[in-house]
């Protein structure tokens, strides 16, 4: 039954995969760019490795001979996974939809123009002539993110003629990997956004779990909530969309597939191959099993009867506000005497502004209005402070 697991990639969310794998008996080898992240501290093994080098990424898959490669960042060489597949590792959730999911660009393409999913009009770019061009087409104010990045970063709106020079050069610097090129959409009138955590399965249906709002402030989730208010003529009709485009992506794992809901109806936005950071939610406990339970359960073929949602909860995020190379947190003691309510340090070794560094956590009845959850949890994460 023990598999040895390739995780590419080492931050919190990898973090906890890893605590349900070792929960269950797998071996992981944490990979990552830095010593001492967060997944390393509680896996079998680690490599430190530049993942965008194809011949690093060769080497280590050689030397460790996984059962399954994990990734849970976008700066990989991806398209080794294809390789890899044929020499019989199997790529979590598949080559393709790691590949897909790692560029804005491919995934975009398959839901608009194969899928034919309602998404914001959009155009690329690979110079700031370009952009110009681009925002002309689809029109101020509109969004401007790299193809590949995580966590928001190198995302802005463009307001004004003014801003475009802005947000090429602040795309640039967020882009993660060797691609030099931004997708520019058309901004959506949009009155909520909510992510669908979808679970694709080997020889079973596919599972939703209830779904999750959230809010974000410099492209990075904020607080995120489960159930989200959505209509059964919205979530149905997410639920249809999501599961679409991961058939498409094939193989099995958590989808984090993220929605604008608007007055005309649901718009795809965006989709990850893996565990969201609006899901660390369920770690409140909302569900029967977390999404990195989930997600480790479909990789390993082990049956998912069904995800039921056991209480409503809340996250919202401690942020580091300075740089450190050894920071410390005072105000745990205050949160953890707090009734329904729970956190998460994440261990990262080092702190900037605006990092997030953990996780404050509340859960309670499911009749409690979602509004007071949110705001405890808000209120909450303010007790937590990050030092140099």
């Amino acid at each position: 039954m023990q598999k040895k697991i390739l995780l590419l990639g080492s931050g919190e969310l990898g973090k906890e995969f890893v605590i349900a794998a070792q929960r269950i008996g797998q071996k992981v080898i944490a990979v990552d760019s830095y010593e001492n992240a967060p997944a390393m501290q509680v896996a079998h093994g680690f490599e430190v490795i530049n993942m965008l080098d194809g011949a690093e990424l060769d080497r280590i898959v050689a030397k460790h001979q996984p059962d399954f490669i994990v990734p849970e960042i976008e700066a990989i060489r991806t398209e080794r996974f294809y390789d890899y597949e044929k020499q019989g590792i199997t790529v979590v959730p598949s080559a393709k939809a790691a590949n897909f999911t790692m560029n804005r660009k491919a995934i975009r393409d398959l839901a608009a123009k194969d899928l034919g999913l309602r998404t914001a009009n959009y155009r690329y770019a690979t110079t700031k002539e370009e952009l110009q061009k681009a925002v002309s087409e689809v029109g101020i104010p509109c969004v401007v993110k790299p193809l590949m990045s995580s966590s928001g970063k190198g995302q802005s709106t463009i307001k004004t003629q003014e801003d475009i020079e802005k947000a090429w050069n602040y795309a640039v610097e967020g882009s993660r990997g060797d691609i030099i090129e931004v997708i520019v959409e058309a901004f959506v009138n949009f009155h909520s956004e909510i992510t669908l955590l979808t679970v694709t399965q080997n020889n079973h249906p596919t599972l939703f779990c209830a779904p999750i709002g959230h809010r974000q402030e410099r492209g990075d989730y904020q607080e995120s909530w489960q159930p989200a208010r959505v209509s059964e003529k919205d979530i149905l009709e997410a639920q249809d969309m999501a599961r679409k485009v991961t058939e498409a992506l094939g193989g099995a794992g958590l989808f984090g597939v993220e929605f604008f809901l608007t007055d005309e109806g649901v718009y795809f936005s965006e989709l990850s191959p893996r565990p969201h950071d609006t899901g660390m939610v369920t770690l409140a406990k909302t569900q029967n099993f977390n999404e990195f339970e989930l997600h480790l359960r479909a990789i390993l073929s082990i049956p998912i009867p069904e995800i039921t949602l056991e209480r409503i909860g809340a996250s919202a995020v401690v942020l580091a506000t300075q740089n450190s190379d050894n920071p410390t947190y005072d105000g745990i003691e205050k949160v953890a005497s707090l009734s329904k309510t729970d956190f998460r340090i994440f261990g990262k070794p080092t702190s900037r502004p605006y990092r997030r560094m953990g996780v404050v956590l509340v859960n309670d009845t499911l009749d409690t209005p979602i509004e007071e959850v949110v705001e405890k949890a808000k209120k909450t994460a303010t007790l937590v402070t990050v030092n140099p």
